[in-house]
């Protein structure tokens, strides 16, 4: 799996220095979820999609809770001044993974049982996105985590429109939603201490090299990674930067690492990869048999496609730095593990879909 290569290329030289004598910590919990996540996705992709239709009141609820989780004293767990993560069982994950797949599944049946109402302003829109509001509120004002927020509500947008709401309402209520939304992050991280460093990310992105030692560092360092690898990069494991210069560069910034050692082309043909894999979930989504099926199909697209897109600009400063990884690649067992499932429901929906 080019991954877990990646994993073990990007990680060893962060695993060497935390541990002292083993550069393949990060690798060794990668493969063995990685095993799991594929052995779990076959499973599911044996298993009936609609059957997933039944609990998608209970997938909202537990949502929701595994979101509130953070605050729970012996179960939260907070890392860089965020409150992101939870452990339960000696597995420390963050609950906002779980999150998208369970509004995925309720979105595609409550859109399923109310197409008929898709078409009204209130009915339509601003009812469908009420239900974003709680997950919004705790996702942003509890754990900070504004790149959670902006991949649910831009997946969730995708699911109305395929259902049938109107793009009129997106253009207009949904701009000026998005205008106040913005006016109002800016403020508060301007006037409070809470979400400053998102003015000091778009600020280095505008001019990383105004900071170099700050917090233009990770983008220009990336930058370096890139260039460095030129058409077929200097080799694979022979990355300069992941040496301490980018900060962690097994998770967010591993397709920087992966740029300097397999160079444009290897670039290119990753890219491929995402460009077939949604290429193939948008026919997976066309042919299913029923709307639920195609509404699942795409909100999972969605989720992989965008997560790769955000994660590459961010990678390329082609816009300010989020804390999103790239799907498959990035080092995250319980990630991987999410979609891995994720995706055996949509190989079910395309075996399904192959059967019509």
């Amino acid at each position: 799996d080019s991954g877990l290569i990646m994993v073990l290329s990007a990680s060893s030289p962060t695993s060497l220095a935390e541990t002292g004598d083993d550069s393949y910590s990060y690798f060794r919990k990668q493969a063995i979820f990685a095993v799991v996540g594929i052995i779990a996705m076959l499973f599911i992709s044996k298993i009936d999609y609609r059957f997933w239709k039944k609990f998608y009141k209970i997938a909202y609820w537990v949502s929701i809770i595994l979101l509130l989780m953070v605050l729970i004293p012996g179960i939260g767990v907070s890392s860089g001044g965020a409150s992101r993560w939870i452990k339960i069982l000696g597995v420390q994950f963050q609950p906002s993974e779980l999150a998208k797949i369970g509004l995925i599944i309720f979105y595609a049946s409550y859109l399923t049982d109310h197409k008929d109402e898709l078409k009204g302003f209130y009915t339509g829109f601003i009812k469908p996105f009420l239900y974003l509001v709680p997950v919004i509120l705790i996702l942003i004002l509890i754990q900070d985590h504004l790149s959670a927020t902006i991949i649910i509500v831009a997946v969730v947008g995708i699911m109305m429109l395929m259902a049938g709401s109107r793009l009129k309402y997106f253009l207009t209520a949904g701009t000026a939603a998005g205008v106040l939304g913005a006016a109002g992050l800016y403020l508060m991280a301007k006037f409070t201490s809470k979400g400053a460093f998102r003015l000091a990310r778009i600020t280095s992105f505008l001019n990383p090299w105004a900071d170099k030692q700050g917090d233009g560092w990770q983008v220009i360092q990336s930058l370096y990674a890139i260039g460095s690898g030129g058409l077929f990069g200097v080799g694979l494991g022979q990355s300069k930067q992941k040496y301490l210069y980018i900060s962690e560069p097994h998770t967010d910034f591993i397709f920087a690492v992966l740029a300097e050692e397999l160079g444009f082309v290897g670039c290119a043909v990753v890219i491929a990869l995402f460009c077939v894999f949604i290429w193939r979930g948008v026919l997976t989504a066309m042919k299913a048999p029923d709307m639920f099926g195609s509404l699942v199909a795409i909100g999972i697209t969605s989720l992989i496609g965008l997560q790769a897109i955000i994660n590459i600009a961010v990678v390329t400063s082609s816009m300010p730095v989020t804390g999103m990884p790239l799907p498959f690649f990035s080092y995250g067992v319980t990630s991987l593990l999410i979609l891995l499932c994720s995706v055996g429901v949509l190989l079910n929906i395309s075996r399904a879909s192959s059967k019509v």
